[in-house]
């Protein structure tokens, strides 16, 4: 079968990559043969599929269903590897096999499949949030020791780094990325907590499965506090807040509501979605995704 590229990786990655990155035009060659060593029969590449990896549905030599991903280093697949085995199917999907990082620079994984169709997202929105919720709950474990992944103070130190440049490039988001980045400032000041986390969690990152209801997949993993990892679902459908004439008031009782049910701080989740929220709006200028950036900015204004 021909392993093509869906047209969203395509446009996701072309933000990203580097100059004289490849990884794209490999891509074919790469999934072909991540099959053939694994005995591995393809039945389709899954569209639209993901932001940063490539998502086939195989059946492995039993005849048992399973998923290949392929990724390339940048989306670190060897720390997606590290969190799923420590996670061993505790609210995410599990590894089949060894799943390790493939030759020429591609990541490969071999996960169980889940119903690809269907996400938490399907759900009404209070039901969504309820479910998502009790998901990401599972999750929040002590991390291994010696562990390999970017702690919270880290990642977000490169964000601010290009929000820095974002402000310095387009001054009209100079005031919201001052407060970001001072809140980030307050709330790093202290001990570190250290929890695995998810890392990029929102609703369409939990799949329905067999094994249990809903389980969580592609993490991008980080070790810190629980309210970071939560303030990336508050702003979950933001298009649809933005569209209430409520939705400030909504969203204020959201961090309240999440807050409360997962036992987090309210004033550190309010100061990490204000963060993530000015982090990927900018980012989204940057990119050109104007429409994106304003919703972002917008509701972190309301922040």
């Amino acid at each position: 079968m021909a392993f093509e590229a869906p047209r969203r990786l395509v446009r996701a990655l072309g933000e990203t990559a580097p100059g004289g990155d490849d990884w794209l035009a490999r891509l074919p060659e790469a999934a072909e043969r991540a099959v053939a060593l694994r005995g591995l029969s393809a039945e389709r590449v899954q569209v639209p599929g993901g932001r940063s990896s490539l998502v086939v549905l195989v059946r492995e030599a039993d005849g048992t269903p399973a998923v290949l991903k392929l990724a390339p280093r940048r989306a670190r697949p060897e720390s997606e590897r590290a969190a799923l085995a420590h996670w061993g199917g505790l609210g995410a999907v599990q590894l089949r096999g060894e799943g390790a990082v493939g030759e020429g620079g591609e990541g490969v994984l071999l996960l169980e499949r889940l119903h690809p169709d269907v996400s938490v997202r399907s759900l009404p929105e209070a039901k969504a949030l309820l479910e998502a919720a009790g998901a990401l709950r599972r999750l929040w474990v002590e991390p291994p020791d010696g562990h390999p992944f970017e702690t919270v103070a880290e990642r977000t130190g490169r964000q601010a780094e290009a929000m820095r440049a974002g402000a310095a490039a387009d001054p009209e988001v100079a005031p919201l990325v001052d407060a970001a980045l001072g809140a980030r400032e307050e709330l790093l000041a202290g001990p570190p907590p250290a929890r695995l986390l998810h890392g990029t969690f929102r609703q369409s990152k939990v799949l329905a499965g067999d094994r249990m209801p809903w389980l969580a997949v592609g993490p991008d993993p980080v070790v810190g506090e629980s309210a970071f990892d939560l303030a990336r679902l508050v702003r979950d459908r933001v298009e649809d807040l933005i569209a209430q004439p409520s939705g400030a008031s909504t969203t204020r009782r959201r961090v309240k509501r999440l807050a409360e049910s997962l036992e987090v701080d309210q004033e550190r989740l309010r100061g990490w979605t204000l963060f993530r929220a000015v982090e990927s709006g900018v980012r989204a200028r940057r990119v050109g995704r104007e429409k994106d950036a304003e919703l972002l900015l917008e509701f972190a204004g309301w922040l």
